[in-house]
């Protein structure tokens, strides 16, 4: 069977978009959960001011909690939206970091005060700095398809992007779906055009789940070659820029769907079941994802 690389992001993109405060034990149990599960691909945290994104303000601490204990075996990412944010995932020991814009200049403002061009020359320091420490550096793409403000995105926006990314040192491009409005011919548009000037071995696909389209659009996204995606515990998270967005397809519907349609992703239900179970208890409010449910109340 075909592996897909699976990049469970509940630990950052998940929780930070979460209005409960987890300790960092409790973050830390629900890793150990994932890493049980078989995850290989985590994006742990981000190195964030704490007054900015309360959620992420035990960066160092969490880094100092898992990276020893499972770093052998676990692809750790870190989010660095700046050089000191780097400095800081590079002290914990990170081996792999993330940079994050967008398609929409409105987007791009609210959530980074910076317009597009603004934020690749910001990141500059960073993938070389990277380049220099041997770390690898994985690049975020917001509202691919379709943006809160500006409405549809054109391909070519995205491609232009993903190109300077690819072109300053990024060895992947995450595709983010954002507010989860897409339907799979729009990903067949975006993909089209991207494919057509980037291989499909540095792209992958981040869909949100807002209107019931994520799976779908992973199929999509998976008839034209992509073979990575991202995907968070439960379907845990949002986006606060973006009213109404749901979280992140969830890793137990992605895991199901992909399991079902004879592709191997290393990742066994059950215990990654238990994983989003103890985070539902955690952050006192039911978790979406289909999958889960079911399952739950199948035991």
């Amino acid at each position: 069977m075909e592996q897909i690389k699976i990049t469970e992001v509940g630990p950052r993109d998940g929780l930070q978009n979460e209005k409960t405060i987890l300790s960092t034990q409790d973050k830390f149990e629900f890793v150990s959960r994932l890493v049980q599960s078989g995850v290989k691909h985590i994006e742990l945290t981000s190195f964030v001011r704490k007054d900015r994104i309360p959620q992420m303000g035990d960066a160092i601490e969490l880094s100092n909690l898992v990276l020893p204990k499972f770093q052998n075996q676990i692809q750790f990412s870190a989010l660095t939206p700046n050089a000191k944010g780097y400095e800081g995932a590079k002290e914990a020991g990170f081996a792999e970091v993330a940079v994050f814009t967008a398609t929409s200049e409105t987007f791009t403002k609210k959530n980074i005060n910076m317009t597009i061009e603004e934020s690749l020359e910001f990141f500059k320091p960073i993938f070389n700095q990277a380049k220099s420490d041997g770390k690898k550096v994985r690049g975020y793409i917001s509202t691919v398809i379709a943006c809160p403000y500006e409405g549809k995105i054109k391909p070519e926006k995205t491609l232009e992007i993903a190109e300077r990314l690819l072109s300053a040192g990024a060895y992947e491009i995450s595709l983010g779906e954002t507010i989860g409005v897409a339907v799979p011919s729009e990903v067949e548009s975006l993909l089209e055009v991207l494919l057509k000037k980037i291989p499909k071995t540095y792209l992958a696909g981040h869909f949100h789940d807002t209107y019931g389209m994520a799976i779908a659009n992973t199929k999509q996204a998976l008839t034209m070659g992509i073979r990575s995606f991202d995907s968070s515990a439960g379907g845990l998270g949002g986006c606060p820029y973006a009213k109404g967005a749901a979280g992140n397809v969830a890793t137990e519907d992605l895991v199901y769907f992909l399991h079902r349609e004879g592709y191997t992703t290393g990742i066994q239900l059950d215990s990654l079941i238990s994983a989003s179970r103890f985070m539902e208890e955690k952050i006192g409010r039911k978790l979406e994802s289909r999958t889960y449910i079911a399952m739950k109340n199948a035991n």
